[in-house]
């Protein structure tokens, strides 16, 4: 049985300098709608998945929450039986926290989007309004867009001539597309906390260009009318050698003006054989095909734009001991100048990069809790389980993300979330087989044992959706069949469909994030470390 903390006593320790991971349990829904500020989301539905790579020291202190249905017990049973030894629950869930007369937040990633607001009140960082941009792009003055955000996202929709350049890669490679110094630079996301931070990346490098952050992003170029471009590709080089040289220099001189530290192979050693008592996270902050090339083999991936603008998806340990990775140093360096000024005491950067460690290559794979102990379930080959449907003699259920199911799933699956399915077993047909699939193998199996006990055959679907597809069976698209109501996905304003939607989303948006550098002086909030020039 969890032990119980009251709101008060969590949120000193919160403020104090051990390590505690806030864990929020419920579906991101729910969570987006309303929690404290220092709580990371791991659903119960993806407990296993999730908690061994961003919790991995055992004797972590681990406080779970929900809003008081009984999520939280669940999940703390659970960890408890993965060996966790030090696990609370907050006694009445949020709504004990907002009695004690905290602050609940709303929406994804928080403290960064927070961090974001406070870096342009307290450094003052310039930025145009994208009729401004536009005015400027009309005028011919000689500038280049650059598109903070991660490539994936970049497909979706970019400013016009827009290059895309992931946050922590803008001084490592700005020299190759704004070589000369009276190049304006702009710097856009999605809206504008990548925007803010990009921007004042290159101001604390002290890059000679004059460098603004397009106020609102696309979002703001959307709602001002202006089209977008949709589906490139296009990406900064990497340095030469002269520029790289350069950017070397740059984010040295950030480094030492925000006091991050450094530490060498011998040490790191010492702090791996220290992991039993404090938590390391030793993080790779360059793009993905270079960590999957060649990698520490107990480092992790976190790309540096991304760790500053989602810290609680990289670091739900507050506290941890935390060690960035990167060959050319650049990326590392200015991440870490960032996570200073969030607050994090304990950040450092690796010297020699990968030199003297231990590497590997090829695609990461995250440890899952207890899929080891799981026992076997037999499979079904697509085209049998077609032919099981056709004959109402199978269902199967689609455990991907409510987006994905939405954009395309097996024709006739129904989408469906792992800890609501037992208690919908009644809308499924009577005595139908149950075929499962999932992006990863782990979250079926799991599920599978979860319905063990539920008195119908359960199957797995042999190399899941894409199998399917490339079998040749239909696919389709829409919400078609729900075995519950989607929670799991916090809608971002172009996840929606209808024009109305999402300009009405974008607004509400905006201006949530511009009072949160407001919303955070409230107790229960948050503060971050000011660096005057």
């Amino acid at each position: 049985m969890a032990k119980k903390i009251d709101a008060r006593t969590l949120q000193a320790r919160l403020q104090g300098d051990e390590e505690t991971a806030l864990i929020d349990v419920r579906e991101q829904a729910p969570y987006a709608a309303s929690h404290p500020i220092l709580a990371a989301n791991i659903p119960l539905a993806r407990l296993e998945l999730l908690a061994g790579e961003r919790i991995p020291r055992r004797s972590t202190p681990i406080v779970v929450e929900d809003a008081g249905e009984g999520l939280a017990e669940q999940a703390a049973a659970k960890l408890e039986a993965f060996g966790y030894t030090d696990v609370s629950v907050l006694d009445g869930g949020t709504p004990a926290w907002q009695a004690a007369g905290l602050e609940l937040f709303s929406g994804m990633h928080v403290p960064s989007k927070a961090f974001g607001e406070f870096v342009e009140h307290a450094y003052g960082t310039p930025s145009v309004s994208a009729e401004e941009l536009k005015s400027i792009m009309d005028s011919g003055r000689k500038l280049v867009v650059l598109d903070s955000r991660p490539m994936d996202e970049y497909r979706v929709m970019n400013i016009p001539t827009g290059i895309d350049v992931p946050g922590a890669e803008l001084v490592y490679r700005v020299g190759e597309v704004a070589p000369e110094p009276d190049t304006l630079v702009v710097v856009n996301c999605a809206g504008r906390t990548r925007s803010i931070i990009g921007a004042q990346s290159l101001i604390n490098a002290g890059i000679p260009n004059e460098v603004v952050a397009l106020r609102n992003g696309t979002m703001g170029w959307h709602l001002a009318g202006y089209g977008l471009e949709h589906g490139n590709e296009r990406a900064a080089p990497a340095p030469d050698d002269a520029a790289l040289s350069q950017a070397r220099a740059r984010s040295a001189a950030a480094a030492r003006r925000f006091g991050v530290g450094t530490v060498d192979a011998a040490t790191l050693d010492a702090w791996r054989a220290e992991r039993d008592r404090r938590t390391l996270a030793i993080l790779d902050v360059r793009t993905i095909e270079e960590f999957e090339a060649r990698r520490i083999a107990d480092s992790r991936h976190a790309p540096g734009g991304q760790l500053v603008q989602a810290t609680d998806l990289y670091l739900p340990v507050r506290n941890a001991r935390v060690v960035l990775v990167d060959d050319k140093r650049v990326r590392a360096d200015m991440t870490a100048s960032w996570l200073a000024q969030l607050g994090w005491k304990d950040v450092y950067v690796l010297e020699g990069g990968l030199d003297g460690q231990e590497t590997v290559s090829g695609r990461y794979a995250a440890p899952v809790l207890g899929v080891d102990a799981l026992p076997a379930c037999g499979s079904i080959a697509p085209a049998e389980a077609g032919r099981r449907m056709a004959a109402g003699s199978a269902v199967l259920l689609d455990l991907a993300r409510g987006l994905d199911y939405r954009d395309r799933h097996p024709e006739g699956a129904w989408w469906a979330c792992r800890t609501a399915i037992v208690e919908n077993l009644s809308k499924l047909p009577a005595g139908a087989a149950i075929v499962l699939t999932a992006p990863e193998t782990a979250l079926a199996r799991l599920t599978a044992a979860d319905l063990a006990g539920c008195g119908r055959e359960v199957l797995l679907l042999e190399g899941g959706a894409d199998a399917w597809a490339a079998a040749g069976l239909p696919m389709q698209s829409g919400m078609t069949a729900v075995l519950s109501e989607p929670q799991d996905t916090y809608l971002r304003p172009y996840d929606r469909k209808n024009r109305a939607e999402i300009e009405k989303a974008m607004n509400d948006y905006l201006t949530w994030e511009i009072a949160l550098v407001e919303q955070i002086k409230k107790a229960g909030g948050l503060s971050f470390r000011h660096f005057p020039a």
